[in-house]
């Protein structure tokens, strides 16, 4: 009989991330849902898809950096008292996101934001501030549901997070089902994703905040001890907050940038509209296969030892080691999965047919670029396990020049591949291509840079020790080494 012991700190690590990388799945499955109850719309299809994108990638910049929020959670959230704290901050977060969506939807910063920027006509201009004054109490709730999910993670209950973002996704489908049957269709046809979207999110907020209080709320303590730090400040999460925040922000709005170049590039025309609709369908779709790599954020904070609130659960057979292999084989997996259904003949068409209901002429328009996000695994691998590192060390704020540079990058690509005769959707795909390998060669150099200070910090140890002969071992060596040594001797066990 075949014994595989090797295998098995690998188990805690699959039961972790598989509910987190449905959670993701479920997220794009849900946007497609949305994008059918539009695409299903008799009339002007195109144009109300082309609304419905610009207004939900929008308010998706608004609602990005909040859903970082869950990371504060998940490292900082030791009490009850914490918790109080992260939810002020959040709820003041909200608020301030729906009066910016208010600002936008009835102020002429919106009419110059949708409609000159992005060089629409009067009519998607219109309709899109309109979904984005639906939209405005939507970041508030996500925000919610999103700071309860981080908690539930640090304690790890991924599969009541993973069974809330299902939920999600299934009440979108049903109230997408339902409302296309009403006279919605007729009356406001926005309000079919809309409306989905709101039921979906208060469905999943409803089931962390349960999951929340039924098995956490009343077995953490009203205030931490000195064993983890004592209480975080609100000081201390937004500064762990913020970069990642920015990071997050600076990807949600490439969309937008992106929406915006591509629809200028093509100066507003039928093909601007139709291009920035290719681009709302092959978004969900092409980030379905590889968007649940980013969750390999969370795994170090969860598992590695360096953790301060994960000294009680010292027994955890889980090393450095094996999350790299566990990382390298989610990677292989996921660029498995993209070549295969984005590069099997009609298998994407037929994706997009049968899921969100275009017909084949658009689905046609879709495949390069869905082509184009196979490339995508790679730099967001890289990037999501280099974060959760730097996230165990409360080093984030070296990720910051990150999304300066992704930034860059992509507007640079938006300006630049034109002149090589390349348009529409294409660009939009190939410049956030181009985005994605800059911030995470920019996170590799951040790395590479706290790696190096700590091993000048593990010499200097070293010289101390050497100082000090009178001095024990225990008393001079550095937190880093330790580790090393632990790790050296389970991995030698293996």
């Amino acid at each position: 009989m075949v014994d595989f012991p090797s295998l098995s700190p690998y188990w805690p690590l699959i039961r972790f991330l598989v509910p987190l990388a449905i959670t993701n799945v479920a997220i794009d499955l849900g946007e497609q849902a949305l994008n059918r109850g539009i695409a299903t719309v008799k009339e002007d299809a195109i144009e109300m898809l082309a609304s419905y994108g610009l207004a939900y990638s929008l308010m998706k910049f608004f609602t990005g950096p909040m859903s970082d929020f869950k990371n504060v959670g998940l490292v900082f959230v030791n009490s009850r008292r914490d918790r109080r704290k992260a939810v002020l901050c959040m709820a003041t977060a909200g608020v301030i996101a729906f009066v910016l969506h208010i600002l936008i939807a009835y102020t002429d910063l919106g009419y110059y934001i949708i409609n000159k920027l992005h060089h629409v006509d009067e009519s998607v201009g219109g309709k899109t501030r309109k979904a984005f004054f639906y939209l405005a109490a939507f970041p508030l709730l996500d925000a919610m549901a999103w700071i309860h999910a981080g908690i539930l993670l640090k304690h790890k209950y991924s599969v009541i997070v993973g069974s809330a973002s299902i939920s999600d996704v299934v009440a979108q489908i049903v109230f997408v089902a339902i409302l296309l049957h009403s006279n919605l269709e007729c009356v406001e046809p926005l309000l079919i994703p809309i409306l989905s979207l709101y039921m979906g999110a208060l469905v999943r907020f409803s089931i962390v905040g349960l999951g929340y209080y039924c098995n956490i709320h009343d077995n953490i303590p009203d205030s931490s001890g000195l064993d983890v730090g004592g209480d975080a400040t609100i000081k201390k999460m937004l500064s762990f907050w913020w970069p990642l925040a920015l990071i997050l922000a600076t990807q949600r709005i490439s969309r937008p940038i992106v929406n915006l170049f591509v629809s200028r590039d093509l100066k507003g025309t039928t093909e601007a509209t139709e291009a920035v609709a290719v681009l709302t369908a092959t978004y969900p779709v092409g980030h379905m296969p590889y968007g649940w790599l980013t969750e390999l954020r969370a795994v170090y904070p969860a598992f590695d030892k360096n953790n301060p609130s994960n000294k009680l659960n010292a027994a955890t057979p889980v090393t450095k080691s094996h999350i790299k292999k566990f990382t390298s084989c989610c990677l292989a997996l996921s660029l498995t999965l993209c070549f295969v259904v984005f590069w099997t003949p009609r298998l994407s068409e037929k994706i997009l047919v049968d899921v969100i209901g275009v017909d084949y002429a658009f689905a046609d328009l879709c495949v390069v670029p869905l082509q184009i996000f196979s490339f995508f695994p790679l730099p967001v691998t890289v990037r999501a396990h280099l974060t959760g590192w730097l996230m165990t060390l409360k080093k984030t704020f070296v990720l910051a020049p990150s999304s300066v540079l992704r930034i860059i990058v992509l507007i640079t690509s938006l300006v630049v591949l034109p002149y090589m005769g390349v348009h529409g959707a294409t660009l939009g795909v190939g410049s956030l291509l181009a985005g994605f390998i800059g911030e995470s060669t920019m996170v590799a150099i951040a790395a590479c840079y706290v790696y190096r200070q700590q091993k000048n910090s593990e010499m200097s140890s070293e010289l101390v020790v050497e100082g000090e002969d009178s001095s024990p071992m225990s008393e001079v060596c550095s937190r880093t080494q330790m580790d090393s040594i632990e790790e050296l001797q389970e991995e030698e066990q293996e």
